[in-house]
């Protein structure tokens, strides 16, 4: 058991400082911290703490400004993974119906929030597509599914990011 924990502990602290090494930004997230202190070392405390103290991370993360991108840890298609998982019964019973808020949400994770009217009806009408047998024991293969047919139809092909 602590062989396999020291294991996992190995491979996140790898993972992170590759990833974290790929940032526009230090160890204190995107925000006005980053563009004060870019010195990626200690100093990055107080990069977090003034993040913190200005709750200026939420809306540099909307607008993608003060070195907040979407090329980031959390990446959307992770993003729709854990939503869908997290929402997986309400999202099996909004497709069905065509509509509903969790619905909504998952159009604008998709980027169909222009269109999300017609990423709804075609969720709706390839419901059986969608919610095969395989994808009603696991979230990731309906998530699949549905990208298939976001992606088969020609509105949405070009309006939403696929």
């Amino acid at each position: 058991m602590k062989k396999l924990l020291l294991i996992a502990l190995t491979v996140f602290f790898a993972i992170s400082a590759n990833l974290s090494a790929k940032a526009a930004y230090g160890m204190g997230g995107c925000g006005l911290g980053s563009l004060i202190f870019k010195d990626n070392g200690m100093v990055q405390i107080f990069a977090a703490t003034t993040n913190g103290i200005y709750g200026n991370q939420s809306f540099g993360i909307t607008s993608g400004t003060s070195n907040c991108t979407s090329d980031g840890i959390v990446n959307n298609d992770k993003a729709k993974e854990v939503f869908v998982h997290m929402n997986y019964e309400s999202l099996e019973q909004e497709i069905a119906m065509g509509k509903g808020e969790k619905l909504s949400s998952l159009a604008t994770l998709f980027g169909c929030s222009g269109d999300s009217q017609r990423f709804k009806e075609v969720a709706k009408e390839n419901f059986s597509k969608i919610f095969t047998a395989a994808a009603i024991k696991n979230p990731s293969i309906m998530l699949s599914n549905l990208e298939a047919e976001v992606g088969k139809d020609a509105a949405l092909k070009n309006s939403c990011k696929i």
